[in-house]
């Protein structure tokens, strides 16, 4: 059964960085001297971003420093329960803002909301978010609550196939669906290179999504009509997320973005080929952007145009890496201008893990 996507709705924190304001905060925790400084630069001007967005910006300290802008993080390195004080201080409120915009964009009243899930892999707590959205927006009591924690970067993909098995299982089912993810939380102290390079991707934001096995009422619209999933084998140790002493700690090796490439080709083949489709055969890409070399080694392998995966450059370029958040604001832009007809989303994370949502772009 397919799932149309009746709305979609995005949010960012007000406050955002600079990519020379994100190297002076890098300096600052990595305690560098003038090599790591030349080395920080460059990982930064390789990112791919130019702005993202941060809960911990203080408010009000536009005309300040990077670091009088963002004092959590100080001379002491914050600790693991530090960092989750601030996600129970700013997680509803962006989580709100996104699942807002998406209902107000799908017209769907919030008492027909019978089903709510969560999505974040960067902070915990409990009574947690989907708590607080059911207080916020008004929605019903009785909604059904599902939380997705802990898987990374793919999250909203398993969210959508987990939307749709609501919507097989009950035809009146309706789905909010909202990810979000404060990144900026777990920078991490010292030298270490797969922290380093986490340390210029990740940014917070926010995105929901409302749906249902229901036909699309306006257009441009988005159809969910299958999803897939594989474990690349040999590459468990490639990938990390991890909760330690000072956060959540992330292992990156640099073997990511050839490892996913390799494996993608095959696996995409057999997997679009019971559709009786072919990469070629795709319309639009919605694909995660981990970082600019895991785009250009699956653009390769995939045989992909610049044009074909620019609109994922585009975010994480204007908002960063924000998780599970990042494929949905992809999508949010690829349905108001991409050709219609058939799209993939595709995105990545620990296992090393590929998770795949065949879409149909309908414009009348």
């Amino acid at each position: 059964m397919a799932l149309t996507l009746h709305g979609i709705g995005t949010a960012v924190p007000q406050g955002s960085i600079t990519r020379d304001e994100s190297v002076v905060l890098a300096e600052h925790v990595s305690g560098g001297d003038s090599r790591q400084t030349a080395l920080l630069q460059r990982i930064h001007q390789r990112s791919g971003v130019s702005r993202r967005g941060s809960v911990l910006i203080a408010d009000g300290a536009t005309d300040a420093s990077v670091l009088e802008r963002v004092p959590f993080y100080g001379a002491t390195n914050p600790s693991t329960g530090e960092r989750m004080i601030a996600f129970q201080r700013h997680a509803a409120e962006l989580a709100f803002a996104a699942s807002a915009a998406a209902l107000s964009e799908s017209d769907v009243a919030v008492g027909a909301i019978t089903h709510l899930i969560t999505v974040c892999c960067t902070g915990f707590e409990a009574p947690g978010v989907d708590l607080a959205l059911i207080k916020r927006l008004g929605l019903r009591s009785d909604v059904e609550r599902t939380h997705l924690g802990f898987m990374g970067c793919h999250a909203a993909l398993n969210g959508l196939r987990v939307a749709r098995a609501f919507a097989e299982a009950d035809a009146d089912a309706v789905v909010l669906l909202c990810c979000v993810e404060l990144c900026s939380l777990h920078l991490q102290y010292g030298g270490d290179p797969e922290q380093v390079v986490a340390n210029a991707l990740f940014a917070d934001g926010a995105a929901a999504v409302v749906a249902s096995a229901q036909r699309p009422s306006s257009h441009p619209a988005v159809v969910l009509e299958a999803n897939g999933s594989t474990v690349i084998p040999g590459s468990a140790e490639l990938m990390h997320w991890r909760i330690a002493d000072h956060g959540f700690s992330m292992g990156l090796s640099p073997q990511v973005p050839q490892t996913v490439a390799q494996a993608l080709r095959p696996w995409l083949d057999d997997w679009l080929g019971a559709w009786d489709l072919t990469p070629a055969s795709i319309n639009s890409w919605a694909m995660h952007p981990g970082g600019p070399r895991i785009l250009s080694a699956c653009a390769e392998v995939l045989e992909l145009s610049p044009e074909q995966l620019q609109t994922s450059r585009t975010v994480l370029h204007d908002h960063g890496n924000m998780s599970s958040a990042t494929v949905l604001f992809i999508l949010q832009r690829l349905r108001q201008f991409a050709t219609p007809g058939p799209g993939l989303a595709l995105a990545f994370g620990p296992g090393l893990c590929a998770e795949v949502a065949l879409f149909r772009l309908i414009h009348d």
